[in-house]
């Protein structure tokens, strides 16, 4: 009797992206772009994440637009809708749903110990809202859903990922088997990109200052000019050390777009000036972001193409999350 030969199973991986404002090349080199390798290892779903854009104020015109052209620019990136689960959390009732079973697991304490909580609620300190108190619970309900293995995080959502993990615990000690408990993934290859005013921040969408971020949408015009005003330093040596952390993050950049190693950027600049070495960034840069642009540009103009496919991809994570739902429900003992 002959074996039969079983493809091995890939794991499951979500991540999730705020529609809050344009994507920029920090979002791009530091996780986005790792989406694409990831969908040929592991079985991805990737989510739209509208519902956490509404904890702070939004032009609701505005936010349409940018949730049409988040989930557009996802595609222009090179996600497969036919390889990945791609959707709109909105568009699926039982994130909202699950969110609340999990509050009535989650303690008070551990949401006041949220640092994000602390920060956002001095940011906006005019609309301390419950849901950017409890938004971490939410978010808890985005990943248990879909009962990933692993979930790709940066520094800053730690802390989300380790109460997600900690809800699911003691909600499977609870009730008995439901959720998958899921472990963090660290992509082999990520760039963290500094603000370009600022090196000593991240660089962020939120920043006033125009000029300290690159949007992946941005004209070849705007990202050379963008680089070319970039805070460097006095020394004027093409060099990466932490106390040039100006010319150190444009290193940073010019290797996650070329591939070079810092020791082959160092050789190839060597004595020659810092102006020279910032149009070199902010081309290859904008070589790398034009045929995103160029995709992103065409799907976008095509609404109800778009339409049928984020309406496709709801369906397919909604057969994933009722399923994880009704049974997170019939545990807890409601009649269904």
């Amino acid at each position: 009797m002959s074996e039969i030969l079983q493809t091995p199973q890939k794991k499951k991986v979500l991540s999730c992206i705020q529609p809050s404002g344009m994507l920029t090349l920090g979002n791009y080199l530091g996780a986005l772009k790792n989406w694409c390798t990831m969908q040929e290892e592991f079985d991805c779903t990737f989510a739209v994440a509208d519902l956490h854009a509404i904890t702070v104020r939004q032009d609701p015109t505005k936010l349409r637009a940018q949730i049409y052209s988040t989930y557009a620019l996802l595609l222009a990136l090179g996600l497969d809708p036919q390889k990945n689960t791609i959707f709109i959390q909105s568009h699926v009732p039982e994130h909202a749903c699950l969110s609340w079973l999990l509050s009535c697991n989650t303690q008070f304490g551990e949401m006041s110990r949220m640092t994000q909580f602390k920060d956002k609620s001095a940011k906006h300190a005019n609309n301390v809202n419950v849901g950017l108190f409890s938004y971490p619970v939410l978010m808890a309900a985005d990943i248990l859903l879909y009962k990933p293995d692993l979930v790709p995080v940066g520094a800053d959502q730690k802390q989300h990922l380790e109460i997600a993990r900690d809800i699911a615990i003691r909600f499977n000690n609870l009730y008995g088997d439901v959720f998958t408990v899921p472990d963090a993934y660290i992509p082999k290859t990520g760039a963290r990109v500094m603000s370009l005013q600022d090196p000593t921040k991240k660089m962020s969408k939120s920043d006033e200052n125009l000029n300290s971020w690159v949007a992946i949408l941005d004209s070849k015009d705007d990202i050379i000019r963008k680089f070319k005003r970039a805070v460097t330093d006095s020394n004027a040596n093409v060099h990466f050390c932490e106390e040039q952390a100006g010319i150190s993050n444009l290193i940073t950049i010019y290797s996650a777009v070329t591939g070079k190693s810092v020791a082959e950027i160092e050789k190839e600049f060597s004595g020659k000036g810092y102006g020279e070495f910032k149009i070199a960034v902010g081309e290859s840069v904008a070589d790398t972001l034009a045929p995103i642009k160029a995709a992103y540009d065409e799907i976008i103009k095509d609404k109800k193409a778009l339409e049928v496919l984020y309406k496709q991809g709801a369906e397919k994570a909604e057969y994933v999350a009722r399923k994880t739902y009704f049974k997170a429900m019939k545990k807890v003992g409601f009649v269904l």
